[in-house]
């Protein structure tokens, strides 16, 4: 009867244990699920991110993608008042370099919730060297 009984206590414990693991399986899939939601749900913000700056003067306005990419520009018609084409060329690159780093920002913070803090891709989008994106961990 005593090894009758151990099989049953021995029966119950892996029972036991098969369920905890079916638990822990169900609640690691539960979080892949959620993430994978999550990520989905990132990956369209990202695409349809646009910051827009206008310049001190008014006179520019630039649209910029996820990556900083020009996708619209707007010049004000007191342009033509003034001749002075570099200092509009200087406007227009100083309008579209901030937003491109106000999206930078963006992107950064959509981003730091998924990655790891210390990660080269954070450093990149915070620094924009390229050096940080393609390091090594283990040069530190």
């Amino acid at each position: 009867m005593a090894a009758n009984g151990s099989a049953t206590v021995a029966e119950t414990a892996d029972r036991d244990a098969n369920q905890g693991l079916r638990d822990r399986l169900a609640e690691v899939y539960g979080q892949y699920a959620r993430l994978r939601s999550d990520l989905d749900d990132l990956q369209r913000r990202l695409a349809d991110l646009r910051v827009s700056c206008v310049s001190d003067d008014g006179l520019v306005r630039a649209t910029v993608g996820p990556r900083g990419q020009l996708v619209e520009l707007s010049l004000d018609r007191r342009i033509y008042r003034e001749a002075d084409s570099e200092r509009l060329a200087r406007t227009i690159v100083a309008t579209v370099q901030e937003a491109a780093s106000q999206t930078a920002g963006q992107v950064e913070q959509m981003m730091a919730g998924y990655l790891p803090a210390d990660s080269g891709t954070l450093r990149f989008l915070r620094d924009n060297d390229l050096g940080s994106l393609m390091g090594r961990h283990d040069r530190r």
